[in-house]
C-alpha cells in the first residue's frame, strides 16, 4: 500500500503507522487591561427630583473619568433605570419614592491611574465602584506564544513516541486547535475585586489612593496532532 492511499486509513497502516498526541501550554503573564464597573445613583420623592439628581451624579461621574485622558482606552454607558417604588400598604397604587441608576464602564491601560480613579470615584454621592476585573486584549502576543509552545509540545511528544519505538516522524497529518483562549472571557471577574459604596467626603483633602496590585493572568492552549512515522524496530 502506498503512503498516499495510507492517507484515508485513520489508523495508518504497518507500512505508514500514525502517532496521535495532544500538545498542551499554561502561560502565566501580567493582564494589559482592567476594567471597573460603576453604577450612578438617586432617589427622590419625585421623579423630576430624581432624575436631575442623576443627571447631575452621572455627568460627575463621566467628567472625572475624562479627565484622565489616554489614560482611559475605553468609557461606555450600558443601562439607565428609572423606577418608582410603591406604598407596602393599602390597596391603592401609591408611589412614595423613585430610584434611578445608570451604569457606566471603563476600561484603563494605565494601572497607575487605575488607583487613584477607582477611588475617586468611590468617593462620589451615591455612586458604587466594581472591579477591577483584570484581562488580557485579544489581539495579546501572549495567545500566540502559548499556541506555539503547545505545538512544540506535541510534536515533542510525538518524537519521544517514535524514538521508543525505533522509528522517526515523517509527516504531519493533522493539527487541530481545541480550546487556545484566555481562562475568563475577556471583561469577566478574572480576580479578587472590589465593591464599595460611598458619598462625598466632609473634608476639603481626597481620599488616599487604593494600591491594587494587578492579577496575573493565565492563557491555555491545546492542540490535537497526527503524524506518520517510519515502520518502527519491534
Amino acid at each position: 500500500m502506498t503512503q498516499d492511499a495510507s492517507q484515508h486509513q485513520p489508523y495508518g497502516t504497518p507500512e505508514v503507522p500514525r502517532v496521535a498526541v495532544r500538545g498542551e501550554a499554561r502561560l502565566e503573564v501580567d493582564p494589559e487591561i482592567a476594567r471597573i464597573g460603576i453604577t450612578v445613583g438617586a432617589r427622590g420623592t419625585d421623579r423630576r427630583t430624581a432624575l436631575d439628581d442623576l443627571t447631575r451624579r452621572n455627568n460627575a461621574a463621566l467628567d472625572l473619568i475624562k479627565s484622565y485622558g489616554d489614560a482611559v482606552e475605553k468609557l461606555e454607558t450600558g443601562s439607565f433605570s428609572i423606577t418608582p417604588e410603591l406604598t407596602r400598604h393599602g390597596r391603592a397604587e401609591r408611589v412614595r419614592a423613585y430610584t434611578g441608576r445608570v451604569h457606566i464602564t471603563a476600561e484603563l491601560a494605565d494601572f497607575t491611574a487605575l488607583g487613584e480613579l477607582t477611588t475617586r470615584l468611590a468617593d462620589l454621592e451615591l455612586t458604587q465602584v466594581d472591579g477591577p476585573w483584570w484581562a488580557l486584549r485579544p489581539t495579546s502576543p501572549a495567545h500566540g506564544q502559548a499556541r506555539r509552545q503547545a505545538v512544540l509540545e506535541a510534536v515533542q511528544r510525538a518524537r519521544e513516541y517514535a524514538d521508543a519505538l525505533g522509528a522517526t516522524l515523517a509527516a504531519l497529518v493533522e493539527l487541530a486547535d481545541l480550546d487556545a483562549d484566555n481562562a475568563g472571557p475577556f471583561g469577566s471577574p478574572a480576580g479578587a475585586g472590589m465593591r464599595t459604596m460611598a458619598f462625598s467626603a466632609t473634608e476639603d483633602t481626597g481620599p488616599a489612593p487604593l494600591d491594587l496590585e494587578p492579577q496575573r493572568q493565565t492563557v491555555h492552549a491545546n492542540v490535537n496532532a497526527r503524524f506518520t512515522m517510519t515502520p518502527p524496530q519491534l
